[in-house]
């Protein structure tokens, strides 16, 4: 596939996305890295766009600058974003109450604290990332298991088998300390390479997962 059709083909999926308004984000590519620009209305939106790009068959990886830029009546002050990720974040039942801390700078929350799970991660920047005001997230939630980790690798290959999206064959998965995992071998799409972090998270234990994964 040429640069040309894959900066076409992105523009489609982009315009197709009823989530957000691509006419003002530009897209470039070269080798299929894509370079996404311009701006959206809001943080949820540009999260969307770069999705949406993701899905593209080719997209090997993705350059994004992207600026949100909210109404000036959708502005929010910080100590008011700050209160509704703080309220969110305790009404959530993925999120252990109080494991979570927020910091917000013009517009951009930092999440901090200890969980167990990935998921429980993963939720906290899922629910902050649709708030009005937001312009940013930086997740620094870090993962710190209860359960002590047992036969990681055999159960993330187990999974892997399991999954219908994921050819389990090209996949390479090894254990390094105990509770961190390091994924090697070539996946054919982002949605597959998220299959393969998502299996990898699941299991009991893990504390990190290092993707080393290649998109073909």
């Amino acid at each position: 596939m040429t640069d040309s059709i894959l900066r076409q083909d992105i523009i489609d999926e982009l315009e197709f996305d009823p989530r957000f308004d691509g006419e003002h984000i530009g897209v470039a590519v070269d080798k299929n890295v894509v370079s996404l620009t311009g701006h959206v209305n809001s943080y949820a939106e540009k999260v969307a766009a770069i999705t949406a790009a993701r899905r593209v068959k080719g997209v090997q990886a993705i350059a994004e600058n992207i600026e949100v830029r909210y109404p000036f009546q959708k502005q929010a002050a910080d100590d008011q974003i700050a209160k509704r990720a703080a309220d969110i974040l305790n009404w959530d039942i993925l999120i252990p109450n109080g494991a979570v801390d927020v910091l917000v700078q013009d517009g951009w929350v930092t999440l901090s604290g200890n969980v167990d799970w990935y998921y429980n991660k993963t939720a906290a920047e899922d629910d902050v990332r649709k708030l009005s005001g937001v312009r940013g997230v930086t997740n620094k939630i870090t993962i710190k298991p209860r359960i002590e980790a047992a036969n990681v690798k055999a159960k993330i290959e187990s999974a892997l088998k399991r999954h219908a999206e994921v050819e389990a064959k090209a996949i390479r998965v090894t254990v390094q300390g105990g509770n961190k995992v390091v994924l090697e071998g070539k996946v054919d799409n982002w949605d597959e390479r998220r299959a393969v972090e998502n299996a990898a998270w699941s299991a009991a234990g893990v504390a990190s997962v290092e993707d080393r994964l290649t998109i073909t």
